[in-house]
């Protein structure tokens, strides 16, 4: 039976504000449990809310980002719920008026099969709004018991919600990734999934072709996409064989175990009306001027997907060396500084950022912000490449003692002595000597054996220590035996 796949995602973002939405309290990560937590965090009796202006600028920022409307009037409410870590006993967040409407996201997504190309899906953005995050409950070594921390009470979070677009695990996770590289690119948060600040929550259903929706069940809480991957495809599974042998699927909320690789229901999953919205009593509306708007506008780098077709268009790079290398904003930045002038060498310079660079960082578990080798070091090798000062083999030799010891290229191909030979006089005699000195293979070299080529370059490369200039040794040694 053919199945259709309905998969949503809300995502908790953290902004990288300094200080929380309502309060003057640091948002730091790593502090002592509940040192971070001040009067308005714990709702003590009296106190009031202050909106934290750069919290709106991160969600506008966003918002134009994603070509989405900016509402020039939005209203805060309270969202009523109990739970340990939620002193209040609701969270201020936005309900029927967000900060930011209707947008979209184009996303390239893998291919799901080995005869399959990657293929552009468009996502719908239905809103992002701005909310306060709850505390953490932490069940460690508590004589048994949990403890709760409230340092996180009060970050600021905006919460982006999609339209039910995505059809696949892969379509779920290619979204992901990009709105998690685009809340990095654009500076609004740090995307660290492990501390939590970047959290997703998928909504997943399945239905019968022609069929209306059917009834979602929300995973929560995914902090990777290898996790996400994992189960919605397990969730989608349990779904299907559950209506197929005559079960009912509840609306519910449920956790994912990556030791097992299984969904489990938490709760019972709430409807708006179960959480009793209505506009805090202690907070204005929040009101966009279309000149605040423009002020935020003028903050935004370019985008990914604008760099991307400039990449394209302008380098001639192909789209898969341009999407590669707008993985990251610091990635972008990387390749830009190496590059520098020299853009008729931007394949080459691609090649080594996707290529040594990538993996060598892999290898040493670092990331770009990490690495050894500066943009301009690797800039300034690349030039002694282009100028035939050095090989391909004599540059993974720079590249080496660069990424061990530091240092300019220049310099190590001086200590090393890894200059190129390009003085045709002296390839000439090197070549000479060894047709000479080889009669018996070049006569079966001009009686057809064109293989045998091969054989003089290696004899040609060893003689000179691996410096001649390949392409003109090439050049040289085709003319004298075929002269």
């Amino acid at each position: 039976m053919t199945w259709e796949i309905v998969i949503g995602l809300e995502v908790h973002t953290q902004l990288s504000t300094n200080t929380k939405i309502f309060s003057g309290a640091s948002t730091a990560f790593g502090a002592e449990p509940n040192t971070q937590a001040d009067a308005v965090s714990i709702a003590l009796p009296g106190v009031l809310p202050v909106l934290n202006k750069g919290a709106v600028e991160r969600a506008i920022k966003f918002g134009l980002a994603t070509g989405s409307h900016i509402a020039p009037r939005s209203v805060f409410a309270r969202k009523n719920y109990f739970y340990p870590d939620l002193p209040k006993g609701y969270q201020i967040s936005q309900f029927d008026l967000p900060v930011v409407g209707q947008g979209a996201l184009t996303v390239q997504v893998e291919a799901l099969s080995g005869n399959a190309k990657p293929y552009e899906k468009t996502v719908r953005i239905t809103r992002a709004h701005l909310e306060e995050d709850a505390g953490k409950s932490m069940h460690g070594d508590f004589h048994g018991m949990t403890g709760i921390d409230l340092n996180r009470a009060g970050t600021p979070l905006l919460e982006i919600v999609s339209e039910p677009d995505m059809s696949s695990a892969a379509e779920a996770v290619a979204y992901a990734k990009a709105l998690h590289t685009l809340v990095r690119w654009i500076g609004i948060s740090d995307g660290n999934m492990q501390e939590g600040s970047f959290r997703c929550d998928v909504n997943v259903s399945v239905r019968k072709p022609g069929q209306p929706l059917g009834t979602r069940r929300e995973i929560k809480n995914l902090n990777s996409f290898k996790f996400m991957q994992q189960a919605i495809d397990y969730e989608v599974q349990w779904q299907i064989d559950t209506i197929e042998n005559g079960g009912t699927v509840h609306q519910a909320t449920i956790l994912f175990n990556p030791d097992t690789g299984e969904t489990r229901a938490m709760r019972s999953k709430e409807d708006a009306h179960d959480y009793r919205y209505f506009p805090d009593p202690d907070l204005l509306p929040l009101e966009i001027s279309s000149e605040w708007i423009e002020q935020v506008r003028a903050t935004l780098p370019e985008l990914p997907q604008a760099k991307q077709a400039r990449y394209v268009n302008e380098l001639g790079l192909s789209a898969y060396d341009a999407s590669i290398l707008t993985a990251s904003r610091e990635m972008a930045d990387f390749f830009e500084a190496a590059l520098g002038d020299a853009t008729a060498q931007a394949k080459i310079c691609a090649n080594w950022i996707i290529g040594e660079v990538s993996a060598q960082l892999n290898r040493d578990g670092l990331d770009m912000t990490q690495c050894p080798i500066t943009a301009q070091q690797l800039g300034g090798m690349l030039q002694r490449i282009a100028d035939n000062t050095i090989s391909n083999s004599g540059a993974k030799e720079v590249f080496r003692t660069m990424w061990a010891e530091g240092g300019e290229a220049d310099a190590i191909i001086e200590a090393n002595g890894l200059k190129q030979v390009s003085d045709s006089g002296a390839i000439e005699a090197l070549v000479d000597e060894i047709i000479a000195g080889n009669a018996g293979k070049v006569a079966e070299y001009r009686s057809g054996k064109d293989k045998l080529f091969g054989f003089f370059v290696g004899l040609a490369m060893k003689a000179s220590k691996g410096k001649a200039n390949p392409a003109q040794l090439n050049d040289i040694l085709k003319k004298k035996l075929e002269g």
